[in-house]
């Protein structure tokens, strides 16, 4: 995937083999509360994320090997840096956003919205729909609902979100 302008300062670019430890940082975060609940030192800890990051990765790179992992990069007063990563497999009838994820410090701050409308558009342009897997410990549930997505089934702790772009009235959601 070439880099792909989402706002002036905000770009997505492949994920490349170099970028594993900040990838998996970005995936630590995603943990951070069961951490929080072991008795493990940060040795412990860290083996066990990367573990559980590579894993991760590995299924994805095995189940659906024609999604598209970036880094999502800022460019600010300092410089361009990344700030987390997307995970997308563009599928026949939808695109499924299989993992989106952004640093703490750049949370609430603007960036994941208008790359969940760029794909909004892309998606109804093609006719198809948006999907999301949301765990049940996310806060980002009501940046999905606002933009129009639903629930449409959960599964222990995670439910599916799905934006239907032939019922959706984009205008208002974009």
């Amino acid at each position: 995937m070439s880099e792909a302008t989402i706002l002036n300062e905000v770009t997505l670019r492949p994920a490349l083999p170099e970028d594993e430890s900040f990838l998996a940082a970005v995936y630590g975060t995603t943990r951070e509360q069961e951490m929080a609940m072991v008795p493990w030192d940060a040795a412990q800890r860290n083996a066990f994320i990367l573990s559980q990051f590579r894993a991760q990765r590995a299924h994805y790179q095995t189940e659906y090997p024609q999604a598209q992992d970036s880094i999502i990069m800022i460019s600010g007063l300092s410089g361009v840096q990344p700030v987390g990563r997307i995970y997308i497999d563009r599928r026949e009838s939808e695109i499924r956003i299989m993992d989106f994820t952004l640093l703490p410090a750049f949370r609430r701050q603007g960036i994941g919205t208008p790359i969940i409308r760029r794909l909004m558009n892309e998606a109804a342009q093609a006719g198809k729909n948006v999907s999301i897997n949301l765990d049940a410990f996310t806060t980002s549930q009501p940046v999905f609902e606002k933009l129009g997505f639903k629930p449409t089934e959960t599964t222990g702790f995670h439910t599916l979100y799905v934006w239907n772009s032939t019922r959706s009235n984009l205008d208002n959601a974009v």
